[in-house]
């Protein structure tokens, strides 16, 4: 089992999470800027304000990249950094930073691959409604269209929305992330409509704009299954309880990827939402759908079904003794193999996953390097399974390892540690872990290194 020749190795990084510089050169607030300086929203009251400084150390950043062989490098772009006040106004200083990025990124050999929004919503848009209010479509793609005029003569890749499912379901369902909200079904159904419609404008105003031909998709994530066993029934169990949007509305894979590939909400999410159903005008869905060139998936963990006695799916029951990272989510290496197979079966177009790994306990050891073997065991283990999929036949063209180096974890501000570099958050000093050297070897023998499935 081999990955085929010219598979994009890459890791990835968010705007809010890495840039810092909240107040600096014009910039407006986002929705993060303002929840996470409420009390008691992140933990130990972090907030984003300087992160990771990368906007003042990008090149540095990017040097780091090179070193470690990267392929490619998957950023998102700050909306309220270029539009202060999310429509109109235009920062200047703004679109010049990401543009000395890209620029730096092409010189040291590193595609760049940018992100439209990574969830960094205008805050003086949120004022007017945010997403709940239908004109946050247009906004979108008015935003869209002024980057892709400046960056697309040198980007050639790009994504819409990162994880629809959790911005919405966690900022506007849970109230975990910003902007902290608690609606009610019918009001998150409309959130999540108008963040589609958004979607689809925002890929009409790409192909509008491109400088040069261009791929074009979304990321996404969801609520994902493995089989208990290989038996038919229970890879079809796992198969329905992927797509199923039973008890996950807005988490559920089918609930974005129907509307955008089929150009229809999935029927058993229309049965489930009942009144809830958001309005949806004539005209709307033929805007959702336009035509991706591919999808981003991302992954950390799923669930292990099996059929019941009459093939239905059925979640086994967690056992007490299991692996668990950092973040105490479930280590399943299985979901790389199962879940993009089924997406590609069901979706037929082409994947990259664009976010895997895990959050680690490191620190820097008295030797002055950090050793991190279990990410390194992770990642093997997970990318064995991924492995095993492309040689298969599935449609995966590329991996992003998330994250390039320790970040803002949201809600968990700087507690939890997903980086390939170690980020001291006192001084900025950067220091590669020993992951991050392993995965330059992974990057340089194409994933030869890496066994045949592990399980």
């Amino acid at each position: 089992m081999d990955f085929p020749k010219g598979f994009l190795w890459g890791a990835a990084a968010a705007s809010y999470q890495i840039e810092g510089a909240w107040q600096s050169d014009g910039k407006g607030l986002s929705v993060w800027d303002t929840f996470s300086h409420t009390t008691g929203k992140v933990f130990e009251g972090h907030t984003g304000d300087v992160a990771c400084d990368h906007y003042n150390r990008y090149q540095d950043d990017v040097a780091l990249m090179k070193s470690l062989g990267l392929h490619a490098y998957r950023f998102s772009i700050s909306w309220p950094r270029v539009l202060p006040d999310g429509i109109g106004r235009i920062n200047e200083k703004a679109l010049d930073f990401y543009s000395r990025l890209v620029d730096e990124l092409l010189a040291a050999g590193i595609e760049p691959w940018a992100t439209l929004f990574h969830w960094d919503f205008p805050y003086e848009l949120y004022c007017q409604g945010g997403w709940l209010n239908r004109d946050s479509a247009d906004w979108f793609a008015e935003y869209t269209a002024l980057v892709v005029d400046r960056l697309s003569d040198r980007v050639k890749n790009w994504m819409t929305h990162n994880e629809p499912s959790v911005f919405v379901g966690a900022g506007h369902q849970g109230g975990q992330h910003a902007p902290g909200l608690r609606l009610n079904p019918k009001e998150v159904a409309r959130v999540m409509h108008h963040a589609l419609l958004a979607h689809g404008k925002s890929m009409q105003a790409i192909r509008s704009n491109a400088k040069q031909p261009l791929k074009a998709g979304i990321v996404l994530a969801g609520a994902t299954s493995f089989p208990a066993t290989e038996s038919p029934a229970d890879i079809e169990a796992a198969n329905k309880f992927t797509f199923s949007p039973k008890g996950k509305l807005f988490g559920g894979l089918s609930s974005w990827a129907d509307p955008i590939y089929f150009g229809e909400y999935n029927e058993e999410w229309i049965e489930a939402l009942g009144e809830a159903i958001p309005p949806i005008e004539e005209g709307d869905l033929k805007i959702i759908a336009q035509p991706v060139d591919f999808c981003g998936l991302n992954f950390y963990m799923g669930n292990c079904v099996q059929a019941d006695a009459e093939g239905n799916p059925m979640p086994v029951p967690k056992p007490v003794q299991r692996d668990l990272t950092a973040f105490r989510w479930e280590v399943t290496p299985q979901v790389l193999y199962w879940v993009p197979k089924f997406f590609y079966e069901r979706y037929n177009t082409p994947i990259y996953i664009t976010e895997n790994g895990l959050s680690n306990i490191d620190w820097v050891s008295s030797d002055g390097k950090v050793h991190d073997p279990q990410r390194i065991e992770f990642l093997t283990r997970y990318l064995s399974n991924l492995k095993r999929g492309v040689s298969e036949g599935v449609d995966v063209r590329g991996y992003f390892q998330w994250s390039i180096m320790d970040n803002f974890e949201w809600a968990h501000g700087y507690k939890e540690r997903f980086g390939l570099v170690y980020v001291n958050f006192d001084t900025q000093e950067r220091i590669p872990k020993d992951s991050a050297y392993w995965y330059k070897e992974v990057i340089e023998s194409n994933g030869e290194i890496i066994p045949d499935t592990l399980r």
